[in-house]
C-alpha cells in the first residue's frame, strides 16, 4: 500500500485517514491537505490496485477487504486510533469499520456516502461500465467529470479538467480493478444495521450531485444515531475540490468538536 504522512508529527497529534471514492487515489484529497495539515497528522493511500499501490481488488471480499487494508495501514504505523473522511467508496469503508472496528475510529466523516446504493446509482455505473466496455478507457476517463462536477465548474476548468484526463489515461487502475470495485459498491448493504453506529458521524451531501441522490445521505443521517447532516446546494459529487474552503471549515469544526 502506498501511504503519505501530512502534517503534525508530534506524538499528541490526532491522526485523520482520508479514504478516496472509485478513483482510489489518494492525491484527491490536495485540496484539503493545506486546511487539515496544520490540526491533524494526516494520513493519505492509494487504494489496492490504484495509484502507486499494485496488486488488485480481491474477487470477493467487497468493502470488507478495503476496509481491512485502512486497519493494517494504520497497524503497520502504530496509529490505534484514528478519525476517517471516506468520500464515496471511502465513506462506505468507513461505514464497515464503524461496524466491525468501532474502538479504533473517533469521528467519522462521510461525503455523498450511502448505506445501500439506489436504482439511479446504479444506472450511472451501467452507463460507466457500458463506456468502459464498448467505448473504451479514454472515452470512461473523458465521462467520469460529467458524474463529479457541477456544469459551470466545468466549464470554467476546462484546462485543468484535460490535464486531468491525460493523467488519468495514463495511470489508469485496469477494467477488471473497476469492475470489481463497482461491484463491491452495488453489493454493499448496512441500511438495517445504521442504528447500532455509535461513533460521531458528520454526513456531508450536496443537493446537485449527479452520482448519489442526496436523499442517500439524509437517510444516514436519520439512521445514524450519532450523525449530523450538512446538506448544501452546489457542488457536485466532487464537493471537496468544487468548493474547497467551506468543505474544510465544516470539516475542522466537526473534527475538532
Amino acid at each position: 500500500m502506498h501511504v503519505d504522512i501530512h502534517g503534525r508529527d508530534d506524538e499528541d497529534a490526532p491522526v485523520l485517514i482520508l479514504s478516496s471514492g472509485l478513483g482510489g487515489s489518494g492525491a484527491y484529497w490536495a485540496s484539503q491537505l493545506p486546511a487539515l495539515a496544520p490540526h491533524f497528522r494526516v494520513i493519505t493511500y492509494d487504494h489496492r490496485g490504484t495509484g502507486r499501490t499494485g496488486g488488485a481488488v480481491p474477487e470477493q471480499g467487497g468493502i470488507t477487504a478495503m476496509a481491512d487494508d485502512v486497519l493494517e495501514i494504520a497497524d503497520r504505523l502504530g496509529v490505534p486510533r484514528f478519525s476517517l473522511m471516506g468520500h464515496a467508496l471511502g465513506g462506505l469503508i468507513g461505514l464497515d469499520l464503524a461496524l466491525r472496528a468501532p474502538q479504533r475510529l473517533d469521528r467519522l466523516v462521510l461525503v455523498n456516502a450511502w448505506s445501500k446504493a439506489d436504482a439511479h446509482s446504479g444506472r450511472c455505473f451501467d452507463v460507466r461500465l457500458e463506456l468502459l466496455e464498448k467505448s473504451g478507457v479514454p472515452m470512461f476517463v473523458k465521462a467520469q467529470p460529467l458524474f463529479l462536477y457541477p456544469a459551470i465548474w466545468m466549464a470554467e476548468n476546462a484546462e485543468r479538467l484535460a490535464q486531468e484526463e491525460a493523467h488519468a489515461i495514463a495511470h489508469f487502475q485496469g477494467v477488471e480493478n473497476i469492475r470489481r470495485r463497482i461491484a463491491a459498491l452495488r453489493a454493499f448493504d448496512v441500511d438495517m444495521r445504521l442504528a447500532t453506529v455509535r461513533v460521531p458521524t458528520l454526513v456531508m451531501a450536496t443537493r446537485d450531485d449527479l452520482l448519489v441522490p442526496y436523499s442517500r445521505s439524509v437517510r444516514l443521517a436519520e439512521g445514524l444515531p450519532a450523525a449530523e447532516l450538512l446538506l448544501t446546494d452546489f457542488g457536485g459529487h466532487a464537493v471537496n475540490v468544487v468548493v474547497p474552503d467551506a468543505f474544510n471549515a465544516s470539516v475542522l469544526r466537526f473534527l475538532q468538536g
